[in-house]
């Protein structure tokens, strides 16, 4: 039997993570093997530098959720859990089985390392281990959070484990693994220092270990416990938001509002199993720099942005104009936008059947737009209008790889988690509308104080709070890896994906004429559902407006399934999700 399962594990995700010590721990810093490693702190610290690698962010990076929500657009694909599509074997985006793996990777790794350390007791002292026991208690942590929240009962194992010992697992209930995700936050945050800077690396810090905390509290619903981590992360007084909302994106480095990113080269690197560890960014960009821009946000994402008034573009006296729909908006919006006639990417973006040519300011020349839906390749411009802006770079144009950090986690989150969680309590108090109004004003870049400068948050009727606090977070976190679990949630999945993806006409000579007609940029308003859900069905004519996606919702997809070959693997130890 040994023999066995030693000759078929390759294939499975947990097994292979008991396996053996070199197919386990993904090579430290150095040139050690794993017999001898962990002989010292020095060598443990070493190998909690590979939590850092981007490597094990599969679905943190490139913006992988957000494929699978409502706030991304793209006419030639549909990804596997808005389509409807995932189940146990599927290898796309997201990749069900390499999340899976990379995740209890991190587990054993944690693992391992807190057996070493327990190993050196007496050797050093119990503060150099404890800051080292915490920064693997963190990441163990942070991983069992990632398997609960997209799988709910999951495998669970606290010490290194063997082959055998692995083939005998079965799923653990979800409640149990939360309470010890909350004794490894509370420990990382008792014996990790205020600021934890090493060698070359910033590392998990107090406040880091309190705010994911936070996260994973909102995202079981355990409201109380998320409210006073968000609290005792907000009372260290260490973090504050970042004084512009659109820098914040290309800034690269720690700043003030940063609690966890982590660094993303723009060198094209393979990680151990051949994969790029860099984004291709061309998708992103605009044609006429030389992208493809096949990949946009959504219509829905941009009619949910309020005016500057604080009013929603459906109420009539909102003063929203459908043909200009980046005017007069919140200002986050043309940051995650980029509005027609402005810079991006050193050219002058405007995707308008009239702007045959553009400004290319690299070349200090007008060029043929290429972005025009006038133009003569209209059937690949522009899809829906709209290009990214957030966290763009002029780089991007000549690199077409993108080495912004990844960010886990900032400040806003951990205001906007409190206020969510006391809005849940029905504890709504001052707090919880400055919380709100912080993040608002700091788009508007004043401070909370100064209400004739931006529309500050007053109501405290639960209810009208929570739709408010839920259309400031999809603003707030646009294209930040953060809407699909808000849906998840918020179970509201089955309203973001009972919409498809719309655009214009392929068609240059009827763009043009529904422009010269005055239809441009939409036809009318978006008329919006009780719970913030925007709807463009209405305005679809087949011409001027066109459907580009089918989204499908299925029901079963709260849960991700297993990946199915461990499921096969484990005689029935193991059982598959529900639908799957």
């Amino acid at each position: 039997m040994t023999k066995r399962i030693y000759s078929i594990i390759a294939g499975a995700g947990l097994l292979a993570m008991a396996a053996s010590c070199a197919n386990l721990d993904l090579n430290p810093l150095s040139s050690a093997s794993s017999e001898n490693w962990y002989s010292n702190p020095g060598e443990v610290r070493m190998s909690l530098n590979d939590f850092y690698r981007s490597t094990f962010f599969q679905i943190e990076q490139n913006w992988t959720m957000d494929r699978n929500t409502d706030d991304w657009s793209q006419r030639t694909n549909i990804y596997a859990i808005a389509a409807g599509s995932l189940d146990a074997s599927t290898k796309s985006n997201p990749d069900i089985a390499t999340t899976w793996q990379y995740t209890y990777r991190n587990i054993s790794r944690a693992n391992r390392i807190l057996d070493a350390l327990d190993n050196l007791e007496g050797k050093y002292s119990t503060d150099e281990l404890d800051n080292l026991r915490g920064e693997a208690r963190f990441f163990r942590a942070y991983a069992y959070s990632r398997l609960i929240t997209l799988w709910g009962d999951v495998p669970f194992f606290l010490t290194s484990i063997t082959p055998e010992e692995a083939f005998e697992m079965g799923r653990t209930d979800k409640a149990v693994i939360l309470d010890q995700i909350y004794k490894d936050f509370d420990f990382a945050a008792s014996v990790l220092p205020l600021k934890n800077n090493g060698i070359g690396i910033t590392r998990v810090d107090k406040g880091c270990a309190l705010a994911f905390k936070a996260r994973i509290a909102l995202y079981q619903k355990d409201y109380a416990t998320c409210a006073k981590a968000a609290k005792d992360c907000m009372d260290l007084k260490h973090y504050s938001l970042f004084a512009g909302y659109g820098e914040l994106f290309r800034d690269q480095t720690k700043n003030c509002e940063i609690i966890l990113s982590i660094p993303h080269s723009n060198e094209l690197e393979l990680d151990e199993d051949g994969n790029p560890t860099t984004q291709n960014i061309g998708t992103f960009i605009a044609r006429s720099a030389g992208g493809t821009h096949n990949a946009q946000p959504s219509w829905e994402l941009l009619a949910t942005y309020e005016m500057t008034n604080g009013k929603t573009i459906d109420d009539p006296t909102s003063g929203f104009d459908p043909h200009n729909p980046f005017a007069g908006r919140d200002p986050r919006c043309c940051e995650t936008f980029a509005a027609p006639g402005t810079k991006i990417y050193n050219i002058d973006w405007n995707p308008a059947p009239d702007k045959i040519k553009t400004w290319d300011y690299t070349k200090q020349e007008l060029i043929v737009n290429k972005d025009s839906k006038g133009g003569a390749d209209a059937t690949n411009a522009s899809y829906n209008g709209c290009c990214l802006r957030k966290g763009a770079r002029d780089e991007w144009r000549t690199e077409k790889r993108n080495d912004n950090p990844v960010i886990l986690m900032r400040y806003a989150d951990v205001l906007l988690m409190y206020a969510e969680a006391q809005i849940e309590l029905n504890k709504i108090d001052d707090l919880t509308l400055d919380c709100i109004n912080d993040v608002r004003a700091r788009a508007y870049g004043v401070s909370r104080n100064d209400i004739t400068q931006y529309p500050a948050i007053t109501t405290t009727e639960q209810s009208a709070l929570r739709k408010v606090l839920r259309r400031e977070r999809r603003v707030e976190f646009a294209w930040e890896n953060l809407r699909y679990f808000d849906l998840l949630r918020w179970h509201q999945l089955e309203k973001a994906f009972g919409h498809n993806m719309f655009g214009f006409t392929r068609n240059a000579a009827v763009a043009k004429e529904n422009f010269d007609s005055g239809n441009w940029f939409w036809p009318s308003v978006p008329k919006f559902d009780e719970d913030g859900f925007p709807c463009f069905e209405d305005m679809v004519d087949g011409t001027y407006i066109v459907q580009h996606g089918i989204r499908k919702f299925e029901p079963r997809i709260y849960l991700w399934p297993l990946p199915s070959n461990d499921v096969q693997i484990m005689n029935g130890k193991l059982e598959q999700n529900p639908g799957y």
